[in-house]
Parts: C-alpha cells; structure tokens; sequence
C-alpha cells in the first residue's frame, strides 16, 4: 500500500460519496462524511437512510463494497450516530 496523506484519501472517499448520494437522495437520505482512520471510514447516514430498516444493507453491501474496491487503504465502513 502507497503512504497517502488523509487529505488524499478523504477526498477519494468524497468523490465516491458523491457517485452514491444520488441514489440516498432519492429515496429520502443522505451520507455525511464523520472521518476516516486507520483504513475505518466513519459515515453518517442521513434523513430516511438513518432510520431505514435497510441501512445496515446500504451501508455494508452498497457504500463499504465502492469504497473498499475504489479508494486503496480502506478495509471498512462503520455508521456513527
């Protein structure tokens, strides 16, 4: 793995954000970025998507599989409230 500054990073997870807000969006939600350690990005889920039976799927199966196979140095995607 290349050594990249957290700005770099942050700004990758971003513009993969932002290929996946427009489907949150039109179902009512939304992401926000909290932080990103140590390879864990910590998100939060917004509007329908924070109170949505189905995050866990979203967060898990839709955001954390483009991250991880996107952005080089992330291995997971936790919720924070």
């Amino acid at each position: 793995m290349t050594e990249k500054t957290k700005e770099a990073i942050y700004d990758e997870v971003l513009e993969v954000l932002d290929k996946l807000r427009p489907f949150l969006q039109r179902d009512g939600g939304d992401v926000d970025l909290v932080d990103v350690e140590d390879g864990i990005v910590k998100l939060k889920l917004m509007g329908a998507c924070g109170s949505c039976p189905s995050s866990t799927i979203t967060l898990k199966a839709g955001i954390e599989r483009a991250l991880v196979e996107e952005v080089e140095g992330i291995t997971e995607v936790v919720q924070v409230f």
